[in-house]
């Protein structure tokens, strides 16, 4: 078994700052090499996939159970919090609210039969 060694990560003192400008200057070299070659896979995006025949209602399905965990956490970690933090921590709830809703009325509308333009 390959044993791992953790990384040290070094502590910086006060004459050692960040060099937020060369950080920057990574991270834009990065995106626009991804920008000017679409084809290139990001390595990132592909952890996980989802495969390309699953179904509208299997998704939307995934979607609501996810968004509902997602609920359930916010609430226990609203309790947590005090001030502006609990304040952002309702409203990431809210959105999950409102996205789980969005999703419920999408996965209404595909079990419910369309009527025919003869009717």
């Amino acid at each position: 078994m390959k044993k791992t060694k953790p990384i040290e990560n070094p502590t910086l003192s006060e004459s050692e700052d960040l060099d937020l400008t060369q950080l920057s200057k990574a991270t834009q070299r990065a995106v626009s090499a991804r920008l000017r070659n679409p084809k290139q896979p990001d390595p990132v995006s592909h952890v996980f996939t989802i495969l390309p025949d699953v179904d509208t209602p299997t998704l939307l399905g995934h979607a609501n159970e996810t968004l509902a965990s997602m609920n359930v956490m916010t609430t226990d970690l609203v309790d947590q919090l005090e001030g502006s933090h609990r304040n952002v921590a309702l409203a990431i709830q809210q959105l999950a609210v409102l996205a789980e809703m969005l999703i419920n009325r999408a996965l209404d509308n595909l079990d419910s039969p369309t009527p025919s333009a003869t009717e």
